[in-house]
């Protein structure tokens, strides 16, 4: 079956870094557009990057554009995210999703992991 399991969250202080790692299974992997998602308490689910199939093209929600990189391997079928310069603002649990392209949109496939948790405090 499917499944996206994520890994690498953790307490860090503001200005850190962490990287993120989502290895899937049960689906071919370098078919898919790949996303990474957070949620803060309160707050609606937020697209935070994506990534196309092939890893050619990535794309940034404006609020983390310049710290934030997205990369994938598909020979190990794992999608990453690499956040530097981390705040307070990004303390979220964060999900990876497997999608596609409607234009230039990104959409959601149904199936998410269970998240990992970052936690930017000093």
């Amino acid at each position: 079956q499917v499944q996206l399991v994520e890994s690498g969250g953790g307490l860090v202080q503001p200005g850190g870094s962490l990287r993120l790692s989502c290895a899937a299974s049960g689906f071919a992997f370098s078919s898919y557009a790949m996303s990474w998602y957070r949620q803060a308490p309160g707050k609606e689910r937020e697209l935070v990057a994506h990534i196309t199939s092939a890893g050619g093209s990535t794309t940034y929600a404006d609020s983390v554009k310049g710290r934030f990189t997205i990369s994938r391997d598909n020979a190990k079928n794992t999608v990453y995210l690499q956040m530097n310069s981390l705040k307070p603002e990004d303390t979220a649990v964060y999900y990876c999703n497997a999608g596609y392209y409607g234009g230039t949109r990104y959409i959601a496939g149904g199936y998410w992991g269970q998240g990992t948790q970052v936690t930017v405090s000093s």
